[in-house]
């Protein structure tokens, strides 16, 4: 007897062109690919639903932004559910997988701190669970180094009328009027970070040496054009659908799930223009810097910065770990390994050619640079970095 083919319904909200709606997605798509199911792309599966098991249930289960009215369907019909909506009103409820965003909220201020700068704002909207959580967590980490953060909070229908928008460009330029520069910025929407960069623009800020900007959820179409692009976070919104259809698989042959709802890292910060830079209130030293971000992929030693900014090589030397806590060698390697670390996740060029374009000069010093550092290979980062099709082995 042939077994029945498992049918999966997902209602993602999939005519919303982000990532947290297609790659979710994308990732149940491998995930049920791979055990021969068929999936049905259902918006509307709350109505669609029988009111009774009397009636015809057409799914074994399903993936969905989850309402509570969905939930409540499902939980009378006893038919398995997984949430994808950090946001849900039912997300306690209900089993569900989602990116970590206190994983992400500190990882962002530990980037924005690395670049040197001392001040902080964040802007997200106060009915998004993962801007919530995201900003909590990165105003902590500030807050215990000492640091202020001026944090803006926007309602999520920002952009819904003329009126509306008025009001937000209103709030977000009284928000940055409390600034002081050299600042780092970090933003939840991928959206807001290029209305909060052209504002930049508009006060005469540069970017990132006035204001280091890190914003969204990588969605490259907006983070990467125009100039500059914007650095931002890679959640993962793949793997979560893919564990998300594991978790579904557990709940249909009932069993229990290791856990309630799962949490993912996210895959890391994609490194771009607008936060490639080191913020010093030092003039030598910002001089210094620049002229390493110019110039880092030449062959350029202590004794050449200190030429390009007409002072003495242990003048600049000692001013360097005075100020940055690191000697002149080390913030060009530093800067180098940054422009790796963002060609090797963006670009799939050959590591020779990396290791010349940013400085390295061949690949084993590129190799040997990135094992010291970071403890893994120039093409385990690449890989680390580039969301997995085949997640970790389970006995789910």
């Amino acid at each position: 007897m042939i077994e029945k083919r498992r049918r999966i319904a997902l209602s993602l909200d999939l005519e919303w062109p982000y990532k947290r709606h297609s790659d979710v997605y994308a990732g149940t798509q491998q995930y049920i690919h791979e055990q021969g199911w068929d999936s049905v792309i259902d918006e509307f599966v709350a109505d669609s639903l029988p009111e009774t098991r009397r009636g015809k249930v057409p799914y074994d289960g399903i993936i969905a932004r989850a309402t509570s009215r969905l939930g409540q369907r499902c939980q009378k019909l006893k038919l398995p559910l997984v949430n994808v909506f950090q946001s849900s009103p039912a997300r306690e409820k209900l089993p569900g997988v989602f990116p970590d965003f206190h994983i992400s909220g500190r990882s962002r201020a530990e980037h924005l701190m690395s670049r040197g700068v001392r001040n902080f704002a964040a802007l997200g909207c106060h009915d998004d669970i993962s801007d919530l959580l995201e900003i909590d967590a990165l105003q902590t980490v500030i807050t215990r180094r000492g640091h202020r953060c001026i944090t803006e909070w926007l309602n999520l229908s920002y952009y819904g009328s003329l009126t509306q928008w008025r009001k937000t460009e209103r709030t977000i330029s009284k928000w940055m009027d409390q600034w002081q520069l050299p600042i780092g910025v970090s933003i939840g929407s991928d959206n807001l970070g290029r209305l909060v960069m052209q504002k930049c623009h508009e006060r005469g800020w540069r970017i990132p040496e006035d204001v280091a900007i890190i914003a969204g959820r990588n969605e490259e179409t907006i983070c990467l054009r125009p100039h500059p692009s914007i650095t931002s976070m890679e959640m993962g919104y793949e793997q979560v659908g893919y564990e998300a259809a594991r978790l579904l698989h557990l709940l249909m042959d009932q069993k229990t799930p290791p856990t309630h709802q799962i949490y993912l890292p996210p895959v890391g910060i994609v490194i771009r223009e607008s936060t490639d830079f080191f913020a010093v209130e030092d003039e030598l030293i910002a001089a210094a810097l620049s002229f390493i971000a110019e110039n880092c992929h030449r062959r350029i030693g202590a004794t050449d910065v200190a030429r390009a900014v007409s002072t003495e090589t242990r003048t600049l030397q000692n001013r360097f770990r005075k100020i940055l806590s690191k000697p002149i060698a080390a913030t060009i390697r530093s800067v180098r390994l940054e422009r790796a670390k963002r060609e090797l996740t963006q670009t799939d060029r050959p590591l020779k050619t990396i290791a010349r374009e940013v400085g390295f000069g061949d690949p084993m010093r590129m190799y040997q640079v990135f094992r010291r550092e970071l403890g893994v290979t120039p093409s385990d980062y690449r890989q680390q970095r580039r969301i997995s099709a085949t997640p970790e082995d389970s006995n789910a």
